[in-house]
């Protein structure tokens, strides 16, 4: 072959190589689907479990393996999974665990995906979902079969905000895993973010995080991650992630990355103006109950003060029963800085009704729950779109 290529080939195989000495802050963006070896004995060795290496795009980059690292670092944990979304980290778990036959346990609060998820589970797949008390405790014991696989967890809930003992739960599970039993615990920890609620030390075995929220902080990001301590599971883990070819962008995986530096500043300032909303709303005529885990109304509150270091910026409030459901909503349609819209809003405050009663299977609350997300503006403009918005209200029936 020649030295001097033609035109198109010219335009794939460049002779330029860029000069070895380039440093700078931001973690380099590095795009593969192939991944090219030195030589065939390179590519024959190559594991794609094996992180010291490359060997495909869907299996990692040095980006989403430097994410990948800090994430597995924030949540206390050793190894890490991304995945497109939260709820696709979701499915990672279920599929990685479960299989015709088993059982898994899901509270009754949980993430609603993750109550559809189970339902077809059990609808398509032969896997029995039960949904539980979020408040059972260590009475989760009466709970559990001989083919319980996993019991997924979330503290708080993220519409009821109910916090639940996860100690005592991982307690139970850890004594049937002594006895022979094969069941974990999986935890949704995005409400914390791994900051205010470090899960492997209270036992929990594999951590769900949706990096949507606090980690992207943009809310331009659909991206998920599971987290585990135990090499077991992480294969089990790795399994199901090839299989079902989970992969996610680089250019997502930077953009998590940039954020990761101010999510903390970001999360506690979220939650010091959400206890501000909160106190304020709390002392409201209209409202009947507010479900933020560091107030009293809330159940599991105690347990919060217990386990956890904060808060961030996500709660509900229940509306006096006398409200209607047609009132509420005008009270939403009212606000001015609150958006409406499902997840949390980043830099911006969202407000959105939920028909709970609908929801779940107990729910005793008659009145209108309405979740809040506090963004990072100023909680007294916040408070004072909220005032407004509630003398839209009207007189309850």
């Amino acid at each position: 072959m020649t030295d001097r290529k033609s035109l198109q080939t010219s335009l794939i195989h460049s002779d330029y190589a860029p000069p070895d000495g380039f440093a700078a802050f931001p973690v380099p963006v590095h795009h593969a689907s192939t991944v090219l070896f030195k030589d065939v004995a390179a590519l024959r060795s190559r594991d794609w479990r094996d992180k010291t290496a490359y060997t495909y795009g869907l299996h990692g980059t040095p980006t989403s393996f430097t994410l990948e690292a800090r994430l597995a670092q924030i949540e206390g944990g050793k190894h890490c999974l991304l995945a497109p979304s939260g709820l696709a980290a979701i499915a990672m778990v279920d599929f990685a665990l479960l299989k015709t036959g088993d059982d898994v346990l899901i509270p009754d609060n949980v993430y609603n995906p993750n109550r559809e998820l189970g339902q077809w589970l059990s609808q398509d797949f032969g896997i029995t979902t039960r949904f539980y008390d979020p408040m059972v405790g260590a009475g989760i014991a009466e709970l559990i079969q001989p083919n319980t696989r996993l019991i997924w967890t979330e503290a708080p809930g993220s519409v009821s905000m109910e916090v639940p003992d996860i100690p005592a739960i991982c307690k139970v599970v850890r004594e049937r895993r002594a006895a022979g039993q094969d069941i974990h615990v999986a935890l949704d920890n995005t409400w914390s973010a791994g900051i205010a609620f470090q899960a492997f030390d209270h036992g929990v075995d594999i951590v769900m995080q949706a990096l949507t929220k606090y980690q992207s902080g943009g809310s331009d990001v659909l991206m998920g991650a599971v987290i585990t301590r135990d090499k077991e599971l992480i294969h089990r883990l790795e399994m199901a992630h090839m299989r079902i070819g989970f992969g996610i962008s680089m250019d997502d995986a930077y953009l998590v990355l940039r954020s990761l530096p101010t999510m903390k500043l970001r999360f506690d300032a979220h939650d010091k103006s959400a206890r501000m909303v909160a106190a304020w709303l709390k002392e409201r005529p209209e409202i009947s109950q507010v479900l933020h885990p560091a107030f009293g109304d809330c159940p599991g509150h105690e347990i919060w003060r217990r386990d956890f270091t904060g808060a961030g910026g996500l709660f509900s409030v229940v509306f006096d029963e006398r409200y209607s459901e047609p009132q509420t909503d005008r009270f939403v349609d009212s606000l001015k800085l609150f958006k409406i819209g499902f997840s949390w809003g980043g830099s911006n405050s969202l407000c959105i009704p939920y028909r709970i009663q609908a929801m779940r299977q107990k729910w005793q609350s008659r009145g209108q729950l309405v979740r809040f997300n506090i963004g990072l503006e100023d909680p007294a403009d916040l408070i004072e779109d909220i005032e407004q918005a509630l003398s839209t209200l009207g007189s309850p029936a």
